[in-house]
């Protein structure tokens, strides 16, 4: 059974994402309030946390920081009131998994968070298969500290970034489609959400790449979509 915990202070939106979650097998706790919610996903031990970013006492965005400051990975789907891109792009950056905006359909939440939670134990099993980091070139990915290093030099991924470069060092070679991008690393693939692969694989670039005008790993092909380069020395 997952249990996740929902920290929402609309009451209304509370006990609705709750009923149609545990209707779905899941056992949910529930808090209205930042500070209880804080406490209670630092005490607890949840496999997803659902998020708003607007909270009475302490606010989406720092819960956000101070759960990714603890050694557990705990999954977060952040619920967010704001429109503003800036906004997503913050909450994506300081390590929620994924948003959804408000309002927002109770029945896409649902698959959301199915998506996390396949995704998140697709992971683990790939993790078990692979006991040494990935080594390509100059870049090194531990699945198992969910980290990477390029030129012995940590290189600082949220949490859809890492699970998207571990994705292609896996397959390099492989050429992907955003949708299939989408389905594979988001665990979704709904019309529209293409352009979230391109801002993540910028992102990404940017980070990885010496020129992430010229890549060297993350290359495009034109018409299709993405592939990694750098089979050369990736550990079996």
């Amino acid at each position: 059974m997952t249990k996740i915990l929902v920290i929402e202070d609309d009451q209304d939106i509370a006990f609705l994402v709750a009923m149609h979650l545990r209707d779905h097998g899941s056992e949910v706790d529930v808090c209205h309030h930042g500070e209880e919610g804080l406490r209670k996903a630092l005490g607890q031990s949840y496999d997803l946390i659902v998020l708003d970013l607007m909270l009475p006492g302490i606010d989406g965005l720092e819960i956000c920081k101070r759960i990714r400051a603890q050694e557990h990975y705990t999954p977060i789907l952040m619920l967010t009131a704001r429109t503003s891109e800036m906004d997503r792009v913050l909450g994506l950056e300081i390590g929620a998994d994924d948003y959804l905006s408000k309002p927002f359909s109770v029945r896409e939440l649902v698959a959301r968070v199915k998506a996390i939670c396949r995704r998140i134990s697709a992971t683990k099993n790939e993790q078990l298969e692979v006991e040494k980091p990935l080594t390509l070139g100059e870049l090194v990915i531990d699945s198992k500290k969910r980290s990477a290093q390029l030129s012995h030099q940590s290189i600082d991924l949220t949490a859809r970034e890492f699970d998207l470069l571990w994705h292609f060092a896996r397959h390099p070679g492989q050429v992907f489609t955003r949708a299939q991008l989408l389905d594979s690393v988001w665990g979704y693939s709904h019309e529209g959400y293409e352009h979230t692969v391109n801002s993540h694989i910028n992102r990404l670039r940017a980070k990885i790449e010496t020129d992430p005008s010229n890549p060297s790993f993350i290359l495009t092909v034109w018409g299709v979509g993405y592939k990694f380069q750098g089979d050369e020395g990736v550990n079996p």
